[in-house]
């Protein structure tokens, strides 16, 4: 590594807190913090300073990452971090913030001399965890190599789509591609809702499918975390899917397209996280096919 930064993160969740631990393990020194506090405590001991406030943590910072829940969210801690920002520094946007907040988020950039990155990344846990995650990347060409080290350190590839973050070509591929996770998952759960009320053995179903055009292995990998009952941890979290799919029914609107598998998929995981599944795998959207969880 040519360069050691300075990297704030701010949201240390099951995307931020993977992020922050590689980002350390590239070399670089990371100032995290979180809402609450004790989701980034852990990440102390593996040499992260954990900050008090957005603010503590951006000073000084070369490049703040942000990883929260929505845009709104991001804007709001920015504020509260916009005392201490340096500017020239660049800030890595790496929420799933939708179309709509995306130019308040650029004009805050600009109002205080930021280089905008709109960063959403690909993937979920497990290879958050391993620094695998795919990075979809729009912004200036000037200042990358800033930013080239950070994307390094948590992904396995970055694709770049343009040159301005505020036009929001890679928050658009991502909810395209969003788009497709929702929906697959979707399906798979619905599958197995139905083979269970038709009393088919899931085993038979897979089997019927393998090698063929209709086999996938995120079917397989979605359906093992219902049919063993480990969706816990989540690998990416029902209320997050379900804020995603109405960002992804919004943006069809905006294009005049409706937009109804994610729609019903954001019905289908409302109506599980209503049941208590929030903070379960998205392929938790199963147990909306019940009236109650058994």
């Amino acid at each position: 590594m040519s360069e050691k930064l300075t990297v704030a993160v701010l949201g240390t969740g099951i995307m931020g807190a993977a992020m922050a631990r590689n980002l350390v393990r590239a070399g670089h020194a990371v100032r995290a913090w979180n809402r609450t506090r004790a989701k980034a405590e852990p990440l102390a001991a593996d040499g992260a300073f954990v900050a008090e406030s957005p603010a503590e943590a951006v000073r000084g910072a070369d490049v703040v990452l942000t990883v929260l829940y929505d845009g709104p969210a991001a804007l709001d801690v920015m504020g509260e971090a916009a005392p201490a920002l340096s500017p020239g520094a660049a800030w890595v946007q790496s929420t799933t913030a939708g179309l709509d907040a995306l130019p308040a988020l650029a004009a805050f950039a600009r109002e205080h001399g930021l280089a905008f990155y709109d960063a959403p990344v690909l993937g979920t846990r497990q290879p958050a965890e391993a620094g695998r995650l795919t990075v979809l990347a729009a912004g200036p060409e000037d200042g990358r190599e800033r930013v080239t080290p950070v994307f390094e350190a948590v992904g396995a590839r970055t694709v770049w789509t343009g040159d301005d973050g505020a036009a929001g070509s890679a928050t658009r591929l991502k909810l395209v591609a969003n788009s497709w996770v929702i929906a697959a998952t979707t399906a798979a759960g619905e599958a197995l809702a139905l083979s269970r009320a038709l009393d088919v053995d899931p085993q038979q179903f897979f089997a019927l499918i393998a090698g063929g055009p209709l086999d996938m292995g995120y079917l397989h990998a979605k359906s093992a975390l219902i049919l063993e009952d480990r969706l816990s941890p989540a690998q990416f979290a029902v209320s997050t899917a379900a804020k995603d799919a109405r960002l992804i029914v919004e943006a069809g609107e905006r294009g005049g397209v409706r937009l109804d598998v994610a729609a019903a998929g954001a019905a289908r995981l409302e109506r599980a996280a209503a049941q208590g599944h929030a903070e379960e795998d998205m392929a938790a959207a199963y147990f909306a096919s019940f009236d109650e969880r058994s």
